[in-house]
């Protein structure tokens, strides 16, 4: 039986994405989802699958064009069509500028902002067609506060994700006219494996959920063709 709606979601294996996952999945969206640890994907698909989602699952390097590319594929092979596409993988490697490292500046702008533009890429056609059928397609992509405003040691980091905000406005002002959404998330200190390095400081408690995030995107879900989000923001009281 063919599935009704279709998603990619990248990065999916812990925190946001998975989080993501999970609300797609309990929206009636067939899966894809990918990211980098082939054991940790698995468990992750596993535990969707036995809340009874119907999943696919990639393991890929997301920084590299061949990663992209076998996701898409693999998506497309499985259901031949896409309706959301989550752009959620990231990595953020902290230190003052006169330490940059040249390989660990090359992962972030790959998998933080290069990735993005190529899922786009490979993908657009199939958002193409879902819009035309259904009325709209989606795409989201995982920002960050710090893409607002620049956080010292956090530089690279920073300029990614800014870069992943003024490209989703692009997007939008390119493909939305097509029915094609673009939504760029923007939360500060989410409780994940992410944020380890800060909760000494900041306690887990006082932090962002991965539920929140994802309930955010069922949100945009629920919003008619008309209506678009094209950013939102998650804050803590101190934000």
């Amino acid at each position: 039986m063919a599935q009704q709606r279709a998603a990619i979601v990248t990065g999916a294996s812990s925190g946001i994405g998975l989080a993501i996952a999970e609300v797609l999945g309990e929206e009636g969206f067939g899966l894809t989802v990918a990211a980098r640890r082939p054991e940790k994907l698995e468990a992750a698909a596993a535990g969707l699958r036995d809340k009874g989602h119907t999943v696919e699952h990639v393991a890929a390097s997301l920084g590299d064009e061949e990663g992209v590319k076998a996701v898409v594929a693999a998506h497309r092979e499985r259901y031949g069509r896409l309706d959301v596409l989550v752009n959620n993988a990231g990595v953020g490697i902290g230190a003052p500028v006169a330490e940059i490292d040249t390989k660990k500046l090359d992962i972030q702008l790959d998998v933080n902002l290069r990735s993005i533009i190529l899922f786009y890429r490979e993908a657009v056609d199939l958002l193409r067609a879902a819009s035309k059928d259904q009325g709209s397609a989606l795409v989201v992509n995982t920002a960050s506060l710090a893409g607002k405003r620049g956080e010292a040691w956090l530089s690279v980091y920073s300029a990614t994700k800014g870069a992943v905000i003024n490209f989703t406005e692009a997007m939008h002002k390119e493909l939305s006219g097509e029915g094609i959404k673009s939504t760029a998330l923007c939360p500060g200190f989410v409780d994940t494996a992410m944020t380890d390095f800060v909760k000494g400081s900041v306690p887990a408690a006082d932090m962002i959920t991965p539920g929140d995030v994802a309930e955010a995107v069922r949100l945009l879900l629920k919003l008619s063709p008309a209506c678009i989000i094209p950013e939102i923001q998650f804050l803590r009281p101190l934000d």
